[in-house]
């Protein structure tokens, strides 16, 4: 029995980079990971709402696969929007100025 929870698949994202930022003194403290949780957790939040909005919160899911592909693909997408951001970011940084 599964149930619909595309928005664990975020949750469960935000929850192992939590982790991997307390634990691993390489990207302890930077903020670029802390970035990547906030935006984890807001899609998973977003799921959340839309599905208790819905009425949808715990109802067994038809097609199980179709609901962890949208989760895979929300996270994907914040992978990537995030990626983008610390690129723009850092090239930002690293552009002269002009006096």
């Amino acid at each position: 029995m599964i149930i619909m929870v595309c928005y664990a698949v975020p949750a469960t994202a935000a929850i192992a980079v939590y982790a991997l930022r307390k634990t691993n003194s390489s990207i302890k403290g930077k903020t670029d990971y802390y970035l990547l949780n906030l935006l984890l957790l807001g899609a998973s939040i977003f799921g959340f709402v839309d599905h208790l909005w819905n009425g949808e919160l715990f109802l067994i899911s038809e097609k199980p696969l179709m609901d962890l592909a949208l989760g895979a693909t929300i996270t994907l997408t914040v992978f990537a929007s995030w990626g983008i951001i610390v690129a723009l970011e850092k090239a930002k940084a690293t552009k002269p100025t002009i006096a």
